[in-house]
C-alpha cells in the first residue's frame, strides 16, 4: 500500500467509525439492548447489518483491512444510512469508482431504507425504475429469491424476463402475456420521465427491440403507464401459488420505487405468507436446486 493510499485507508476507518456512532440502533430496527456503552451502533451490528464478517469490519475501522468492494461499499452506506454525497465519498477513500446511478449499488435515501427496515411481516424491496433490485427484505428474499447477484444489463429483471425463459417462473404461464404488457409499458414511462439522452435506459431499450420479438411487438404498441399497484399471482418453489396485492411507494425523481407484497383479500394468501416467514430462504434453495433451475426472480 503506498502512502497515499494508506492515509485514505485511515481516513476510511475514521470515517466509518464517525458514522457508525451517529446512528442509535432503532434507527436501523435493531434493539437498544443492555449494557450499552454509547448510543451509537457496535461494530458487529454494522457487519449484520452489511453483511460482513465481523473480523473484516474491524479490520476496516482500524484503517488496516483489504480494499472493499464496490458492493461491500454499497452494503456499509446502506447498513450506515450515509446520504448521496457520504456514500460517494466512501468510495473514493476506498478508491473504487464511484458508481453511475441505476446499477445494483445504486444510493437508496436512508428515508426508503427506514421504511423497508419496519416492514418486518410483509415481503418487500427497492427497485429502481427499470427494475434493477437495491436492497430486500427477509420475507422477499424467501418469497422471490436472493437478487443480489446479477450485475451489467441482467440486472434488471425486465431485461431477463424478454431474455431468460427460467426468469418466467415466478409467474404462472397464463399470466406471461400481461406480465410483459406491463413491464413494456412500465419502462416507457420511465424511459419517458428520464432524459432523452440516457444511456442506461437507451442501451437496454435497443437490446431488447434486436433480442426480442416480443417485445419489440409490445413496444410498437405505443403502451404508457406505470406500475402503481397490482394484483399478482406468484408460483413459489414450495409453498405453491399465491396471489398477492403489489403495491409501490417512488422515490421524488421517480427513479427508485419500494415494493411491498400484501394478501389479497378473498384468497387464502395471508396463512401462505404467514407460512413464507417460517419456510423462509434455506427450502427455497433446497428447491430450486433440486428442480435444478435459477434461484427465483423478482417480480
Amino acid at each position: 500500500m503506498d502512502p497515499m493510499s494508506a492515509v485514505k485507508y485511515a481516513e476510511l476507518g475514521a470515517f466509518l467509525r464517525s458514522r457508525r456512532e451517529r446512528i442509535r440502533p432503532a434507527d436501523v430496527g435493531l434493539p437498544a439492548g443492555p449494557r450499552r456503552r454509547v448510543p451509537g451502533l457496535r461494530r458487529e451490528e454494522v457487519a449484520q447489518l452489511a453483511g460482513a464478517s465481523v473480523d473484516y469490519y474491524n479490520e476496516l475501522e482500524r484503517g488496516a483491512g483489504s480494499q472493499p468492494s464496490e458492493q461491500m461499499i454499497a452494503a456499509l452506506a446502506r447498513a450506515l444510512r450515509l446520504s448521496a454525497d457520504e456514500r460517494d465519498y466512501l468510495y473514493r477513500l476506498a478508491d473504487r469508482p464511484v458508481p453511475v446511478q441505476g446499477g445494483p449499488a445504486s444510493h437508496v435515501h436512508p428515508g426508503m431504507l427506514d421504511l423497508l427496515g419496519r416492514m418486518t411481516s410483509t415481503p418487500a424491496q427497492v427497485i429502481t425504475d427499470l427494475h434493477v433490485t437495491l436492497v430486500q427484505n427477509p420475507l422477499a428474499v424467501a418469497l422471490l429469491g436472493d437478487q443480489s447477484g446479477y450485475r451489467g444489463p441482467r440486472a434488471s429483471f425486465v431485461h431477463r424476463w424478454f431474455t431468460e425463459p427460467e426468469a418466467r417462473l415466478l409467474y404462472p404461464e397464463a399470466d406471461h402475456g400481461a406480465q410483459s404488457r406491463a413491464f413494456v409499458a412500465d419502462l416507457r414511462a420511465a424511459a419517458a420521465r428520464r432524459d432523452a439522452k440516457d444511456a442506461e435506459v437507451g442501451s437496454m431499450i435497443r437490446t431488447l427491440l434486436g433480442v426480442s420479438p416480443e417485445f419489440a411487438a409490445l413496444w410498437a404498441d405505443h403502451e404508457v403507464a406505470f406500475r402503481r399497484d397490482d394484483r399478482k399471482r406468484l408460483l413459489h418453489p414450495v409453498i405453491g401459488l399465491i396471489e398477492v396485492n403489489c403495491l409501490n411507494l417512488f422515490s421524488e425523481d421517480g427513479r427508485q420505487r419500494l415494493l411491498w407484497f400484501t394478501p389479497a383479500v378473498g384468497t387464502d394468501s395471508a396463512g401462505l405468507l404467514e407460512l413464507l416467514s417460517v419456510v423462509g430462504t434455506q427450502e427455497v434453495s433446497a428447491a430450486t436446486r433440486t428442480a435444478g433451475s435459477s434461484p427465483r426472480r423478482q417480480g
